[in-house]
């Protein structure tokens, strides 16, 4: 049986499940892990066996890999390797990014887009043909596919710009055209744009159809840019990005801008951390982006004018703190609707809630449903979660209506919301799911797990007995499946299974 009720602060909407089982209850909040780990993956590539020899991406590594460093990131450095070598460091890297807060690849070489898809050239690798590319090299997917599971924020740095014009004759040896003849680049044209998932930023060293410049010192303009802004302590991550860019043009002369892709989350972000005040990580975003530095302020403004729709987001969360002066629900509204209306799923969201409780505007559930919906077809998995909620317990006008609940609690839970995975599995648990069984309700328990719920967590150590023998003895397998596990199948959570938990979670 499954219970699930609402709970309701001042300012914003929270729903959670209160979960039923063996006529236990207990909460699950979607609260994640206070573990601050950060990993990185640098990856520079200079000496090629077949195409031109690259003089600064070394040197470039090695400065990302020590600013990183000195910031506090765990960094793994790989220098000019084989493709096999690299992609057996890529899949030792993403596992260990499943327990990080952030995840972070730069990598510093050749490369090439080949059919609308960008790949990274090892320095052994045989390239006459786009199939030699394709076969040989890794893509800029798989660097994704590294990153995908971090749990607050995943980043790809490409210092390396280039297309590949010459169709199934590739030659990079071939000087662009795009730049004057004694310009030194690292490759001809550019990688093709990306298109990362929520939550993903893409950074290139230029804009996708031209070249990232070697540089004439030791460092490569972009290289020199990105270290010093990473170390810049206060500096929130998406107007780091942009001072990098435009650090980088003024220092070519505008003859190399970089640029970023992809949709970050409405969380503010502080690679060197922020001294101004205390760790934003597990405050509420009104607060968290009120300790905005007012000269950043400034710069959201504008590139909230230029089209940001994170930005609008940022600017609109810092009207909804009543401690702060700059209180006014009105225009926090104003600025989620701007987004909202530019196609932001988290505006539509935050706009819902607001238009649900009447705040800053007046109360309209038809329009607050219609602005979950929006950002539900978009896959925002808040969106998703509420609108199972609504469906399974009747909300905003709609009738009762669990079966059409579980398709959104299963598509949440699908999307990794820790909520969401946790009370599916739990409902996989009591048998009301067809077709799935304790294997599956296990899969969701050790990806919320993984994902930093300290709920699933705390519960998974301390009361495991909610749930039946046959998910217990299958989250032991998957346990044991990835070495975090080596005792007996028998849905006893003693202390080596407590321990296996501890492990998959990430403290040990």
């Amino acid at each position: 049986m499954i219970l699930l009720v609402t709970l309701r602060s001042d300012m914003t909407l929270n729903r959670f499940f209160l979960c039923s089982l063996c006529a236990a209850f207990f909460s699950v909040l979607a609260v994640f892990a206070q573990a601050s780990e950060r990993v990185a993956l640098v990856i520079g590539m200079a000496e090629y066996q077949t195409i031109p020899a690259l003089e600064n991406t070394i040197n470039d590594a090695r400065l990302i890999e020590t600013a990183l460093s000195d910031i506090g990131f765990e960094v793994t450095s790989l220098y000019d390797a084989t493709g096999d070598r690299l992609r057996e460091t890529i899949d030792d890297f993403a596992f260990r990014s499943e327990t990080a807060d952030l995840a972070l690849i730069y990598f510093a070489g050749h490369g090439v887009e080949v059919q609308g898809e960008n790949f990274l050239i090892p320095v052994d690798a045989q390239v006459t043909s786009n199939s030699d590319i394709q076969r040989q090299s890794v893509s800029l997917k798989d660097f994704l596919g590294a990153v995908d599971l971090a749990r607050k924020m995943r980043i790809v740095i490409l210092d390396s710009c280039r297309d590949n014009p010459f169709g199934d004759a590739i030659d990079l040896a071939q000087a662009s055209t795009v730049l004057s003849s004694d310009a030194v680049t690292r490759g001809v044209g550019g990688l093709a744009l990306p298109s990362p998932d929520r939550g993903t930023l893409v950074s290139f060293a230029a804009k996708d159809g031209h070249v990232a410049l070697d540089g004439e010192g030791d460092n490569s303009p972009f290289a020199n840019a990105l270290a010093q802004k990473i170390r810049k302590p206060g500096l929130e991550i998406s107007l780091m990005f942009r001072q990098v860019r435009d650090e980088v043009l003024r220092n070519t002369f505008n003859r190399q801008e970089p640029h970023t892709y992809g949709s970050l989350s409405g969380i503010p972000f502080y690679l060197a951390g922020n001294p101004d005040t205390d760790a934003t990580e597990g405050a509420d975003l009104p607060v968290a982006w009120s300790n905005i530095r007012p000269e950043q302020e400034a710069q959201l403004a504008r590139l909230a004018d230029g089209g940001d729709t994170r930005s609008m987001l940022g600017l609109g969360y810092m009207r909804l703190n009543p401690e702060e002066d700059r209180f006014d629900p009105a225009q926090a509204v104003a600025y989620f609707t701007r987004a909202a209306e530019a196609g932001s799923p988290e505006a539509q969201f935050e706009l819902a809630k607001l238009y649900e409780q009447g705040i800053g505007v007046v109360q309209d559930a038809a329009r607050a449903l219609a602005l979950y919906r929006e950002a539900a077809a978009q896959d925002f998995a808040d969106a998703l979660n509420d609108l199972g909620f609504m469906h399974y317990q009747g909300g905003l006008g709609l009738p009762r209506n669990p079966d059409k609940a579980l398709g959104f609690f299963e598509r949440a839970a699908d999307l990794r919301h820790p909520q969401a995975m946790f009370n599916f599995a739990a409902l996989i648990d009591d048998g009301l799911i067809a077709d799935r069984g304790a294997n599956d309700a296990a899969d969701y328990l050790y990806n919320a797990l993984r994902s930093g719920s300290q709920d699933v967590f705390d519960i998974l150590s301390e009361r495991p007995e909610m749930f039946k023998t046959a998910t217990r003895k299958a989250l032991q397998t998957k346990l044991q499946q990835f070495d975090f596990y080596s005792g007996s199948i028998d849905g006893a959570f003693g202390p080596g299974t407590r321990r296996g938990i501890r492990k998959a979670y990430g403290l040990e």
